[in-house]
């Protein structure tokens, strides 16, 4: 009797199981359908947000067509991509300078919680190293440029060929001259014409007035020089020559390290070394190219006018800090790496990744002597990056610094139509690009009043 149950019930439960297995297929194939229309619907109604225009860098006028991808994030941040080798290299150097992974070691704690990367060190060897060369598996594909700097990066330390000690030191009987305006130019070797077209018109050494009767202030002017490049052909020896300028005019600094665009970025370390050293009280600097024009004048009634408004000397600290971190130009926000490997502006993206920070065009900037002594020392935790004006970026960002944009900052020229009209530069603050004669032309035309256009 008890047979005649159970077999009844076997038999149920195999065909129940035979059904499950039936169906299962069937009710996974339901899902996948359903999943598919969903996505379907999803990607069909969303819309992009509106994000707004990016360039390429070095950077263009917001006229400019040339457009990159969004960022993908802050320039600055605890996850860099570890695999492009400067992100790597300055991963490392932020968990260097980290303060929490540096506790004093005098109170009995951890000085750092990880060594030091034998390839983090500066080193005043400045021989090719390449032991960074693994973490770029196509450097024999690079521009020779690129790879030079590689194996040159590590090196900060630069010997003198050429010193002004002297610039700011004034005499026994007035004291050191303390300047309102430093200018400081890049410029190389063979440049003869542009310096001396420099000193005779907008870069003067010496009292020089304000726009129409301005105040004006002190002047003082240096050019910034490393040594002739002789990987790019066979050059005369100018060095007697420049021996011969510098003598006369007491204006030349030179390093020994090559005048290689990528190593333009040296120069703002190398002179901020020598400003703290030579030059300390001068209120502001002027950096910029030999090929650029710079209404002085107007420069220092600008300058004037923003020490007053914002109480350079006032006891009210958010003036005063306001005053001590300007920094002026023409501002060129949310840039990307160029990657054409055929431009001079060239980063691969196994060197660098991600976007740059606001910066200033390179033809020329101006900010305050306090932020320059600022940027020396911060410059000291940024690893270095082979395009000056975007290195100076990164460590205004390093510092919390914004970047002022100026529309009298022209790096990108005036119009072609406006060019050649003396009144079409009345607010202008600098012009990119002149050569000597069309600098020694707009500086006669300049002097007498502006006639209509």
């Amino acid at each position: 009797m008890s047979y005649c149950i159970q077999q009844p019930m076997a038999r149920c439960r195999c065909n129940g199981t035979i059904l499950c297995l039936c169906l299962m297929p069937s009710v996974m194939m339901g899902h996948l359908l359903v999943y598919i229309m969903v996505s379907i619907f999803v990607s069909i109604s969303y819309s992009p947000p509106h994000l707004p225009v990016h360039f390429v860098a070095p950077g263009a006028s917001a006229n400019s067509g040339a457009l990159a991808s969004h960022p993908l994030g802050p320039f600055w941040n605890l996850r860099l991509e570890d695999s492009a080798l400067w992100n790597h290299l300055q991963h490392l150097w932020d968990r260097r300078h980290n303060p929490i992974l540096r506790v004093n070691s005098t109170a009995g704690m951890i000085t750092r919680l990880s060594t030091q990367p034998p390839e983090m060190e500066v080193s005043s060897d400045c021989g090719p190293d390449k032991c960074w060369l693994p973490h770029l598996p196509d450097f024999n594909t690079l521009p020779e440029q690129m790879r030079s700097f590689v194996q040159s990066m590590h090196c900060r330390v630069y010997p003198f060929l050429m010193n002004q000690p002297r610039v700011c030191a004034g005499n026994e009987s007035t004291g050191p001259e303390l300047p309102m305006l430093l200018m400081a130019i890049k410029s190389q070797v063979g440049n003869f014409e542009n310096r001396q077209a420099i000193r005779e018109t907008w870069g003067r050494s010496g009292w020089v007035k304000g726009e129409l009767g301005g105040r004006g202030g002190l002047v003082r002017t240096v050019f910034l020089l490393g040594r002739q490049d002789s990987t790019t052909g066979p050059h005369p020896d100018l060095g007697g020559l420049l021996m011969l300028e510098s003598q006369q005019y007491g204006d030349i600094l030179q390093w020994d390290f090559r005048d290689t665009f990528f190593n333009l970025t040296l120069k703002d370390l190398l002179f901020w070394h020598w400003l703290q050293n030579h030059c300390p009280g001068a209120q502001f600097v002027f950096k910029g190219d030999d090929d650029v024009f710079v209404r002085t004048s107007s420069l220092l009634d600008y300058l004037h006018k923003q020490r007053e408004e914002n109480g350079m000397w006032s006891a009210d600290r958010n003036k005063t800090e306001k005053i001590k971190d300007l920094f002026v130009g023409d501002v060129i926000q949310n840039a990307m790496p160029n990657r054409q490997p055929t431009t001079k502006y060239y980063i691969s993206e196994s060197f660098y990744k991600g976007a740059y920070p606001p910066y200033a065009g390179g033809g020329g900037v101006v900010y305050s002597g306090a932020l320059a002594m600022r940027l020396r020392q911060v410059s000291e935790r940024v690893h270095l990056f082979p395009i000056d004006d975007v290195y100076l970026g990164m460590c205004l960002h390093r510092l919390g610094v914004a970047p002022i944009h100026h529309p009298g900052f022209y790096t990108f020229d005036l119009p072609e139509t406006e060019r050649e009209k003396p009144c079409a530069y009345s607010s202008v603050l600098l012009v990119h690009k002149r050569n000597p004669k069309e600098m020694l032309t707009l500086w006669r035309q300049l002097q007498s009043p502006p006639s209509p256009c």
